[in-house]
């Protein structure tokens, strides 16, 4: 019998693995996903074909992009630049196998112990382990849940897997789509939009909603709304795809736009509408296991289930689909299996486009503070005010802090431009400590660096930015 046994390998599952092993705990991870040889591959969505290979696409298109368009303005003659999409493909996937053959590495070193096949748990803390022909019953003290998530598909237009593909497949074309359909203009959508756009696609995204990213404070989706379609991305709000019919060479799509309806043909259609709980046989009818309306597996703040000793994380729990939301979760839930008071802050997890530029924030919007009444200020800080970012011709965007407007503590920040997937970090580190605007103001920031227009938007909260006109508020 195992002290853990975790069904699940990817962030959330293996980073609550090694911590558990590291914690003394003798450990088992669960994993049915393969290789076309049949070995086992830890890392879930995110590490295959999600965030990993997702990510070294988008830098890979980005400095094509840069390489065909902008070098000429520092004065460099590229010449003609060719595109080989196979080799972007090749290191794509090295970077992608070298990261998941680290997990299989650490493993082995904290003592994990790797099963193969599809997880599915049983009454009396028992999990049955189905690969190919075989099947066995291992029995365990506490059961992490951790299978993640999977794009979800609608009616009007059905995969494919060739035409009409999900956010895996859009990872895997063998070359770029003279047009580009996308239905949901969310994270993914304009992730996927954006590397296809830069590679020479004439990209269309169909996002049934009126407002364009609704989670994102209202300023800054302006103005990624306005850089966006200037980089040639065909944002249609308020799209309903009512049938895409896919054909050997194209994809025939129909939607309704204010009233009216319309159709497009495109080379390829990508589906990014969101993703639901992957527990599809995972819960056998006996085991006790709660779900939600929306199929989520019902935990308390801890990710405790309704059954003592069985634990679910990641995707297929309550909260946002994030990596890192899950993995912390993960570590909690290992921490408090030994015993250890651990718990993971909700209202601080940060959230992230990788666009170029990139969208960042974390803690609350405007809007959001708003409609619970709290009294706030806010102080903005553009790019183009910066001097390292117009030095690197990185000075799209700007930087808002938002504070309580008695207490002065930080509760919100909101970044579109230059690295704001690493400056939001800084924030959070602040907001995590419980600090105010004028903390991060009278902290020294190094010049110059785009981390400055955080300190000056901190300022700004203030009236004491220095680089702009001050207002009152």
């Amino acid at each position: 019998m195992y002290d853990v046994v975790i069904i699940g390998g990817g962030p959330a599952g293996y980073v609550a693995a090694i911590r558990a092993s590291q914690l003394g705990l003798s450990v088992a991870c669960v994993e049915s996903m393969s290789d076309k040889e049949g070995n086992q591959r830890f890392g879930g969505t995110c590490l295959n074909v999600g965030c990993i290979p997702s990510k070294a696409l988008l830098d890979s298109s980005q400095r094509f992009y840069e390489a065909s368009n902008d070098l000429s303005k520092h004065g460099i003659d590229a010449g003609t630049v060719k595109l080989d999409i196979s080799a972007m493909m090749q290191r794509k996937d090295k970077v992608v196998d070298q990261l998941v053959g680290g997990i299989s590495g650490l493993f082995k070193a904290n003592k994990v112990t790797p099963i193969q096949g599809h997880g599915k748990i049983l009454s009396g803390k028992r999990v049955e382990i189905t690969n190919g022909d075989s099947t066995e019953i291992i029995e365990a003290k506490n059961i992490i849940l951790a299978t993640g998530s999977k794009p979800i598909e609608i009616s009007s237009a059905k995969f494919d897997d060739t035409n009409i593909v999900d956010s895996t497949g859009a990872l895997e074309f063998k070359a770029v789509p003279k047009k580009l359909g996308i239905i949901g203009a969310g994270v993914i959508g304009l992730e996927l939009g954006s590397v296809w756009a830069r590679l020479g696609s004439e990209v269309t995204m169909l996002e049934a909603m009126q407002d364009f990213l609704p989670m994102v404070d209202k300023k800054i989706a302006k103005e990624v709304y306005k850089e966006f379609t200037k980089q040639g991305l065909n944002i249609k709000l308020g799209c309903k795809v009512t049938n895409a019919v896919a054909n050997k060479t194209n994809v025939n799509v129909k939607y309704e736009e204010d009233g009216s309806s319309s159709d497009e043909i495109f080379d390829k259609l990508i589906v990014c509408v969101g993703r639901s709980p992957n527990t599809e046989n995972l819960l056998s009818d006996d085991c006790g296991i709660e779900l939600d309306d929306k199929g989520f597996i019902k935990v308390d703040s801890f990710c405790s289930t309704n059954e003592p000793g069985v634990w679910a994380v990641g995707d297929v729990v309550r909260g946002p689909m994030l990596a890192h939301k899950g993995s912390e979760e993960g570590v909690m839930v290992a921490e408090r299996i030994a015993g250890k008071h651990a718990a993971v802050n909700y209202d601080l997890v940060p959230s992230v486009i990788y666009t170029h530029p990139e969208v960042a924030w974390v803690g609350k919007n405007e809007e959001e503070l708003k409609a619970e009444g709290v009294e706030y200020k806010s102080g903005s800080f553009p790019f183009a005010a910066s001097g390292r970012a117009l030095a690197t011709d990185e000075s799209v965007g700007s930087v808002k802090v938002l504070a309580d407007k008695v207490t002065d503590t930080i509760l919100g920040i909101h970044i579109f431009g230059p690295s704001a997937a690493e400056l939001v970090q800084q924030g959070l580190i602040a907001m995590e400590f419980g600090s105010s605007s004028e903390d991060i103001g009278l902290t020294m920031f190094s010049h110059p660096t785009v981390s400055e227009a955080l300190h000056e938007a901190a300022l700004a909260a203030n009236s004491n930015a220095i680089h702009i006109g001050n207002r009152k508020r």
